[in-house]
C-alpha cells in the first residue's frame, strides 16, 4: 500500500508525492512522472507495479505549484483541464517543475538507498526526457509517448544516462517522422514504436493496447533491472 508523502524543494515549496515501499530492501527506486492527469489511480498503480518488481516508487504532482490535489480522469473535460494545468506549469519560470522532480529524485534515493530511474508518461515523458538530460542523481530513463519531446528544440538535449523511449505509431499527437527524427539524433537511446497509439500503457484509456503494453513493459522492466542494479 501507497501513502502521500511531502516533498521539499531547492526553493522550499512543498508538494505532495505517492509513494509505494517495496517488501524488503529496495532495489533500487522509480521515480514516476504522472500525465496532464495528475496523480490518479492509473499512476498510482504503475508506482504499486514498480513497488511489486521491488523499487521504491514515487509519483511526485507536477502539478501542485498551480493546483494541488488534482486527479482527473479521462474524459473530454478532463482532457482539457489538464491540459490547462500543464500549459500553467510549463509557463513558470524556470526551473519550475524541474526543481520538484529533483526534489523526488533526491527523495527516492534517500529512502531506497540504491539507484533512482525516472519514468514518465505523456507530459510525463516529457518531463523524464529533460530529466535524463538536466537533473542529478538519476541513472536512467523511460519516457512513454513523450508528448513535445519530439520536436527540434527538445531532441537538440543531450542525456546524460541511458534513455529507453516508448511511442505509438498510430500516435496522433506524435508523428512516426518526428520519432524517426528523434531516433537518427539519438542514437544513444533506444526507441521503439508500437502499432499503437498514444496513451496505449494506460488502461483506463480507450487507446489502451494490451499487446503493446505489455511489451513495453517488459523492456522497461529488463531495462531498469540493467541500469539500476549494482555492478
Amino acid at each position: 500500500m501507497g501513502q502521500w508523502i511531502e516533498l521539499t524543494s531547492s526553493d522550499g515549496f512543498n508538494l505532495p508525492a505517492w509513494q509505494v515501499d517495496p517488501q524488503g530492501t529496495p532495489r533500487g527506486a522509480v521515480v514516476v512522472l504522472q500525465e496532464i492527469f495528475g496523480v490518479n489511480s492509473h499512476i498510482r498503480d504503475v508506482a504499486q507495479r514498480f513497488a511489486e518488481r521491488g523499487y521504491l516508487a514515487l509519483a511526485p504532482s507536477a502539478f501542485a505549484r498551480v493546483e494541488k490535489g488534482v486527479e482527473l480522469g479521462y474524459g473530454d473535460a478532463d482532457m482539457q483541464r489538464g491540459k490547462q494545468l500543464k500549459a500553467a506549469v510549463e509557463a513558470l519560470p524556470a526551473p519550475g517543475v524541474l526543481a520538484d522532480i529533483q526534489a523526488a529524485i533526491d527523495q527516492a534515493a534517500a529512502d531506497s538507498g540504491g539507484r533512482v530511474a525516472v519514468v514518465g508518461f505523456c507530459w510525463g515523458g516529457l518531463l523524464a526526457w529533460r530529466a535524463a538530460c538536466e537533473l542529478r542523481g538519476l541513472s536512467a530513463a523511460v519516457p512513454y509517448y513523450g508528448g513535445g519531446m519530439t520536436t527540434q528544440a527538445e531532441a537538440a538535449r543531450t542525456p546524460r544516462v541511458p534513455v529507453l523511449a516508448h511511442f505509438g505509431r498510430r500516435d496522433h499527437f506524435i508523428s512516426v517522422k518526428s520519432v524517426q527524427d528523434f531516433a537518427a539524433a539519438h542514437p544513444e537511446a533506444q526507441v521503439h514504436l508500437y502499432d499503437a497509439d498514444h496513451g496505449f500503457h494506460c488502461d483506463q484509456r480507450g487507446s489502451y493496447d494490451a499487446a503493446a503494453a505489455q511489451l513495453a513493459w517488459t523492456r522497461t522492466l529488463d531495462f531498469l533491472d540493467q541500469h539500476l542494479q549494482a555492478k
